[in-house]
């Protein structure tokens, strides 16, 4: 459905507390014609602190602290140092506990994303990374720009004032990380990445900080802050043996010295020796180049030491979608019980196999994960590894059906495969719903590559629909239009016409949205005859419906009214009342145009008459605007104020600030034609300052008209 479908599926139903604005704006509605009074905050203003917890058992860096010190210096103009390392190295513990140490060198606030660059799953994009860093500053959904080029100039903006830190993890390429690179002289960006990024250093002047393995010595001090001094003096040439074994990486030696501190009695002479027998043991797998080759032994050596439930779990984690999970998709992923699983998890993270980053958020090192999966590979099954991808993503396919139910309760739904035994999350209100979506975003793109990666097409599809309107509510663009292209290609491989026409409705809504009307028309066009094929009532009706809206926007009104007539009676036969109340409104705005406004009243009023009879509020609302603008047309001035003040309670209750915004700007309208200047200023400067507050450019407008009406500004 386009947008404005969407936001009124958003709220539609009973109130809740979502809020789809700055939560520090508010409007209190004394009377329709004025009293209205403006509290807000600036939409870019907000003071992020991203940056994940310092890491614990860190040894000294002081050649690579130091040049990063410089950095700070007043002498030095602050910009760009790249940390540069291989793999397990310790450049994500260096950047971090750098980062912790100076953050309050950096009132503006710190941004962290990992760009995910070496994980098994399509790195993150700047794009990607724009969305997050706009939406941490502050800037709302609706004001972010579709282009990712007018995206990094905003960014740069926000930046503008500021003395901000952002720390860019995991980059893979110069490419992904330069439009993330503050333009403001009081910030800097720490960027890690195992390549030299000989760009960023040619152009952007970064400071390149090399982190290499640990010396001899500073592995041995690492060992010692964990296992303790005393057992480390009492055979310190073993100690220095141990570090060897693990390569003198960071990673590895943290993995050795918990599992040694675990056992105050093992001697540290056995531990090496165990360690060598490993590698050994081991040789066999060694490659050129394997990333791997440092640390299999460690990580082989403390595998073999969990129970063979733990170490399934750790096998299965390879196969997950995301760099990110939850103890309940892991569940899914392994086919047991959450508490089971959380327990195991637990485990993991104790002998440093897992990472805890939030409260039941874990994640695994890259080379954990390398690890992880060629465990799996080579003791599980395809058949039994097949398995559990699917259960996992019928998981994430059931979760994400759950939010839209309680998000978009008119929306479409799917047919789902079976249920999965692991419990599917429970949405009490929309605002926990989407908190579950920005949370999994990144993994449920995963999901779905991997679903199409390994030709799981049913579940390919059917994720993009049921996740369409969480993408396009809040203003991922790029990543909604691309979702679609996915499942229509999957629906397309099988071929499903069902999936076909329901991601071809998605990738029209995009078009539409973004004004390609034309090339909006060829994809609901093509949305329709699939579903006039299988007879869903549903999408025909809002296939036809989205071609009225398009044709409406290429200006050919009577095309588009025929379109609306169409979607009416196929709603009309299907008992579809919703979609009835949409094409009525529909058709009325077309009435209005073509200057016939008895025609649009009535149709007006019939679409507010069917949202009030479903209860849906938050369409009723959105009715009465064009109704307004009907009756001010006709000079009904009073019904025109009743309507606009009906609108602005209901949008008010859900704390919409940009619809309450809206709003006043058109009630504004029916006062100045009615001859009442001073309630349309007060209407006018209240949308003015809360479109300026969203950072929305319809406050030019709204000014515009104010000093129309009041030449001297008032």
């Amino acid at each position: 459905m386009p947008t404005e479908d969407r936001d009124q599926d958003a709220h539609s139903g009973e109130v809740s507390n979502t809020n789809t604005g700055d939560a520090e704006t508010a409007i209190q509605v004394g009377s329709v014609t004025g009293g209205f009074h403006v509290h807000g905050t600036a939409a870019v203003g907000s003071v992020p602190r991203q940056l994940p917890g310092p890491p614990a058992g860190f040894v000294d860096r002081e050649e690579a602290l130091r040049v990063l010190d410089e950095c700070l210096s007043p002498a030095a103009p602050m910009g760009v140092a790249a940390i540069i390392g291989a793999p397990g190295a310790g450049k994500t513990a260096l950047a971090l506990f750098w980062a912790h140490a100076c953050r309050a060198r950096f009132p503006g606030g710190d941004l962290y994303i990992d760009m995910r660059g070496y994980g098994p799953n399509t790195p993150l994009t700047d794009e990607q990374a724009l969305d997050v860093f706009l939406r941490a500053l502050g800037v709302a959904p609706e004001a972010l720009p579709r282009q990712v080029d007018e995206k990094a100039a905003l960014y740069r903006s926000a930046l503008a004032e500021r003395r901000l830190l952002v720390v860019i993890d995991n980059a893979v390429s110069v490419r992904q990380v330069r439009r993330l690179l503050p333009g403001a002289s009081g910030c800097l960006a720490l960027v890690t990445s195992r390549t030299t990024m000989p760009g960023l250093v040619a152009r952007e002047g970064a400071r390149r900080v090399s982190v290499d393995v640990l010396s001899p010595e500073d592995a041995v001090r690492l060992l010692a802050e964990i296992v303790g001094d005393d057992r480390i003096e009492a055979d310190e040439e073993s100690a220095r043996h141990i570090a060897r074994s693990c390569g003198h990486l960071p990673l590895a030696l943290r993995i050795v010295a918990e599992r040694a501190a675990d056992r105050p009695h093992l001697r540290m002479a056995d531990l090496a020796a165990q360690l060598v027998g490993e590698r050994d043991r081991l040789d066999a797998l060694a490659l050129a180049e394997d990333e791997l080759t440092d640390v299999r032994a460690v990580f082989s050596w403390s595998y073999r030491a969990l129970g063979s439930g733990q170490q399934a779990t750790f096998r299965a984690l390879g196969l997950h979608p995301g760099s990110g999970f939850s103890a309940a998709s892991v569940a899914a992923l392994v086919g047991l019980e959450p508490e089971q699983v959380a327990e195991q998890l637990h485990g993991l993270v104790a002998v440093h196999l897992l990472q805890e980053i939030g409260p039941d958020r874990y994640q695994l090192h890259d080379l954990l994960r390398a690890y992880s999966r060629e465990r799996c590979e080579r003791e599980d099954a395809q058949r039994a590894r097949t398995e559990s991808v699917r259960r996992v993503l019928a998981w994430y396919l059931w979760a994400a059906d759950a939010g839209r139910v309680v998000i978009f309760p008119h929306s479409h739904a799917v047919a789902l495969p079976p249920r999965p035994a692991t419990p599917i999350p429970e949405f009490g209100t929309p605002a926990a719903a989407t908190g579950w979506f920005e949370a999994e975003r990144f993994t449920l793109l995963a999901a779905i590559e991997m679903a199409m990666d390994l030709g799981l097409y049913d579940l390919a599809w059917k994720l993009p629909v049921v996740l369409d309107g969480m993408f396009e509510i809040s203003a991922y663009w790029s990543d909604w239009q691309a979702i679609h292209q996915v499942g229509l290609a999957a629906a397309r491989a099988l071929p499903e016409p069902l999936g076909m026409s329901a991601n071809l409705l998605g990738l029209g809504d995009f078009h539409w949205r973004f004004g390609e009307f034309t090339a909006a028309v060829r994809a609901y066009a093509e949305c329709g005859e699939l579903a006039e094929r299988i007879g869903h009532l549903w999408l025909i009706g809002f296939a036809a419906r989205g071609l009225g809206l398009a044709h409406e926007g290429l200006g050919d009104l009577d095309r588009a009214m025929a379109d609306y007539r169409k979607a009416l009676a196929v709603f009309d036969a299907g008992g579809l009342r919703r979609g009835s109340g949409m094409s009525l409104l529909s058709m009325g705005k077309v009435f209005r145009a073509l200057g016939e406004p008895t025609e649009a009243v009535e149709h007006c009023e019939r679409a507010v008459a069917v949202f009030t009879e479903i209860g849906d509020r938050w369409s009723r609302a959105w009715g009465a605007v064009p109704l307004t603008q009907v009756y001010r047309d006709l000079g009904r001035f009073d019904e025109a104020v009743a309507a606009a003040g009906a609108a602005l309670a209901i949008f008010d209750e859900f704390a919409d600030q940009r619809s309450v915004a809206t709003v006043l700007m058109e009630l504004g309208e029916v006062h100045a034609a009615g001859g009442d200047r001073s309630a349309a200023l007060t209407a006018w400067r209240s949308a003015a300052e809360l479109f300026e507050s969203l950072g929305d450019p319809g406050a030019a407008a709204v000014r515009d008209r104010i000093t129309r009406l009041e030449p001297d500004g008032g």
